[in-house]
């Protein structure tokens, strides 16, 4: 396959289809998406033939059992696709609303109109249902979409595909609208990256190793984040009993997402108090706990932590202790470190937790709240795909909103400029 002139004619496609996803209505939108849940539905037994085949191929190539059981797509897991389609198609469309109206002194009005971005390009790794859940925002905002999943799964893809295919073509839009790529060369994703012309903007889902060749390589604007590296400071004027419950949830509720503590910050006004309770809760959790000096002084059988480890992203029960010396040295600290994921002060002092939520630079900041929040749908988003952090666009969980921009509309009766 010449994968350059494959990529070329997905690209032109997908720019022609954008065209008629644009313009076309919210209802027709929200109609392909529950055509697509019923064709899932439909295709239960087609779906568990090719993601056996995957499956197949994932254990004859030696894939470790977490990422067997990433990409398997069980009965659950499809009925979660399903319902998930229905909820997108009930959320507000974003597209068309117009906002910020205002009567200028030359008797102009003047507003910003939210419009899709265009074409998204979205890379990914393992688990199938990102398929669905990515084609489903793209399309509910109205943009056309370019899935590339990774070679793991290219047999559950292509099955989702077909069900995407049939939704969109049960209400007139353009199959062209969503595409998944149907070759696991690697030259892919170097071409998808690179086409400006065709593409415009690539979200990347996966490990830091993917997201940093993208961001290298890309030559599309990339909506991204490297590390989840997020922290929880227990202020001096903490309660106790939240600082407890919140530190212990944000690290072990789930271990392997963006959003869990790997770096718990201690006021040395109140270490003394509140470690030994934290030690006892996370040596009940199996938790392996790495700390600065004043840490080990406090608890007994820590490991020393190293310069390393203050920006590491674990992903597993293993938590880096600092105690710090008040409000500045926590800021100073979390600004030094952070990856600008998710950042979380507990205290019940007004002027602190103002002072951590201006002046931490993350895409999140909590108060008294656990950083497992940092969530799309707990944000009322209804879904997202992805979390950014960056500075320009899109900041945060991206949902609906992020996957479009605005442009000014301005509304005159015959004026013109004296």
């Amino acid at each position: 396959m010449d994968i350059a002139a494959y990529m070329a004619e997905v690209g032109q496609q997908a720019r022609a289809a954008a065209t008629l996803i644009a313009r076309s209505t919210t209802d027709v939108r929200n109609r392909a998406l529950l055509a697509t849940a019923e064709a899932l539905d439909a295709a239960r037994g087609e779906l568990a033939k090719a993601n056996a085949r995957d499956l197949a191929s994932g254990q004859a190539s030696g894939l470790a059992a977490a990422m067997l059981d990433r990409l398997e797509l069980t009965p659950a897991r499809v009925d979660a696709m399903i319902e998930g389609l229905r909820q997108v198609a009930s959320l507000p469309d974003p597209i068309g609303a117009i906002t910020d109206m205002t009567y200028r002194p030359s008797g102009i009005q003047v507003g910003k109109m939210r419009v899709p971005l265009g074409v998204i390009g979205i890379i990914y790794e393992s688990r199938p249902n990102v398929t669905v859940e990515a084609a489903s925002l793209c399309l509910k905002s109205g943009n056309a979409t370019i899935l590339r999943g990774g070679s793991e799964s290219i047999h559950s893809n292509q099955a989702i595909a077909l069900c995407l295919a049939r939704g969109l073509a049960e209400v007139g839009l353009p199959e062209s609208a969503v595409q998944v790529i149907n070759t696991t060369d690697r030259a892919a994703v170097g071409e998808l990256i690179t086409m400006p012309d065709y593409v415009d903007v690539i979200v990347p889902r996966g490990g830091k190793g993917l997201i940093e060749r993208i961001s290298r390589d890309a030559r599309v604007p990339v909506i991204k984040h490297l590390d989840g590296v997020c922290h929880v400071y227990i202020d001096s004027h903490a309660d106790p009993e939240k600082a407890l419950n919140v530190a212990v949830n944000a690290k072990t509720h789930r271990y392997g997402t963006c959003n869990t503590m790997e770096t718990l910050l201690v006021d040395a006004e109140v270490a003394a108090d509140i470690l030994p309770l934290l030690g006892d809760a996370f040596a009940k959790k199996g938790v392996e706990l790495r700390g600065c000096e004043q840490t080990q002084a406090i608890l007994a059988d820590v490991t020393a932590a190293t310069e390393a480890d203050w920006s590491e992203e674990y992903l597993a029960p293993v938590l880096a202790i600092r105690v710090v010396d008040g409000l500045d040295g926590a800021i100073g600290h979390i600004n030094r470190y952070s990856s600008q994921h998710t950042d979380s002060i507990i205290t019940e002092n007004y002027t602190r937790a103002r002072r951590f939520i201006t002046e931490v630079d993350s895409s999140s900041v909590m108060v008294n709240a656990s950083t497992r929040f940092a969530d799309g749908f707990e944000y009322g988003l209804g879904a997202e795909i992805g979390i950014s952090t960056d500075k320009i666009h899109a900041r945060g969980p991206v949902g609906l909103e992020g996957l479009t921009s605005q442009k000014y509309v301005v509304f005159g009766d015959g004026h013109i400029r004296n």
